[in-house]
């Protein structure tokens, strides 16, 4: 199993505290240390994402620009797109594929380029069209390996027209660089494998066997499958939060677990985006996506009747965070310990973990280092460790 860096460019601010051009450079090239070093210990992949106004969050709003610029400063780990933003009025497909080329070109042929539905507040900023969304990330996945091996590319469909075509640069990767889909429901699971495209898949907190029945809709799909390439990609990729340490006394006081919780608080606040939808999930209760499901709310939520005793441990720590409650650090560690896809701890138990994921048939692991208020110091040792220590294992 390959072990890769999921990046949101991300970094938590103190309450009260806004960004300044200095944060949120800092950031940045906090980020070039990370895959340098990630580059060096045999990561695989360097996954960036694609965000658009999602503040301390998510800082990746030019993920090629810094894909590019990674390429230069790293020489083997694979740099990864994870979700190309796919509705056209975000990004045409015709500027996808010229892109992808053009960091396939310059980082040696180290592309892989996945895309996504997207959904909230970048669907209002960019007035997108909930009931084609769908339709036109399928349409976008269709066009762009033509696009990258066709000597003169053509389109003509309700969502686009493109005359004959040569699309340059064309990618080093032939017949042309692996494709992915981002995957949260079992109806984009079955789409990305009737595709034959890798799933990259975004479950975060729920319990394996919800993810184990997602990826079963992944293999049903591969079964019935009509490739959109020229070459199936059949890898299956999972998300999982990730801080490695010396020791569990070392994990505790890293306050990782608590930003798994700031993470999962902000994601649906920063996108405006139904919170009982995450929560519900945590619940293992994954539904197939609505459109309607995924766009912005009309108004942000007021979170005034939350249930700080929730029956699900994890549930009443998220509502107490989200009460502005101080939790312990220790009993947040304890109930996030049991959790899967919560790979915080000392080597073994990471390791143990990560054999979990295994043993249901995913090929790597996304793993996101970088997240809530963890310090740039204890991101870096725990890149290290990993490396050094779990990547031979589970070679």
């Amino acid at each position: 199993m390959i072990l890769d860096i999921f990046s949101e460019l991300q970094r938590a601010l103190p309450p009260g505290e806004t960004a300044d051009a200095a944060f949120e450079g800092r950031i940045l090239q906090d980020a070039i240390e990370q895959a340098k070093l990630a580059d060096a210990l045999g990561f695989g992949c360097w996954w960036t994402v694609e965000h658009h106004g999602a503040t301390e969050f998510s800082y990746s709003s030019s993920p090629e620009m810094m894909l590019a610029v990674l390429a230069q400063h790293t020489e083997r780990i694979h740099l990864g797109h994870s979700g190309v933003l796919a509705p056209f009025n975000i990004n045409h497909p015709l500027r996808v594929a010229e892109r992808a080329a053009f960091l396939d070109q310059v980082s040696g042929g180290r592309l892989e380029l996945g895309l996504a539905r997207s959904g909230g507040t970048e669907w209002e900023t960019f007035e997108v069209d909930p009931d084609s969304s769908r339709e036109q990330l399928r349409e976008a996945l269709t066009m762009i390996p033509q696009m990258w091996t066709q000597d003169a590319f053509e389109w003509k469909s309700a969502h686009a027209t493109i005359p004959p075509r040569r699309v340059v640069p064309k990618p080093v990767q032939t017949p042309h660089p692996p494709l992915w889909q981002t995957a949260t429901s079992p109806e984009s699971f079955r789409m990305a494998g009737e595709l034959g495209v890798g799933v990259l898949a975004t479950t975060l907190v729920s319990p394996l066997d919800s993810l184990e029945l997602m990826l079963r809709e992944y293999d049903q799909g591969l079964e019935a499958a009509t490739p959109v390439g020229q070459i199936v990609n059949a890898q299956r990729s999972v998300f999982t939060f990730m801080h490695c340490c010396e020791s569990r006394d070392q994990a505790i006081e890293s306050g990782a677990a608590e930003a798994v919780l700031w993470f999962i608080n902000a994601a649906p606040t920063v996108f405006h985006v139904p919170r009982d939808t995450w929560i519900d999930a945590i619940r293992g209760d994954l539904k197939d996506s609505a459109p309607s499901s995924d766009a912005a709310l009309a108004a942000p939520e007021v979170y005034d009747d939350l249930d700080l005793n929730d029956p699900i441990p994890v549930i009443a720590l998220l509502n107490r965070q989200l009460a502005g409650e101080k939790l312990d650090p220790e009993h947040v560690f304890e109930v996030m310990e049991p959790i899967p896809s919560v790979v915080i701890g000392d080597v073994d138990a990471c390791e143990a973990k990560l054999r979990g994921y295994q043993a249901i048939g995913c090929d790597r692991l996304m793993c996101l280092m970088q997240m809530g208020h963890v310090s740039q110091e204890s991101v870096l040792r725990s890149i290290r460790l990993t490396g050094e220590q779990l990547i031979p294992r589970l070679a």
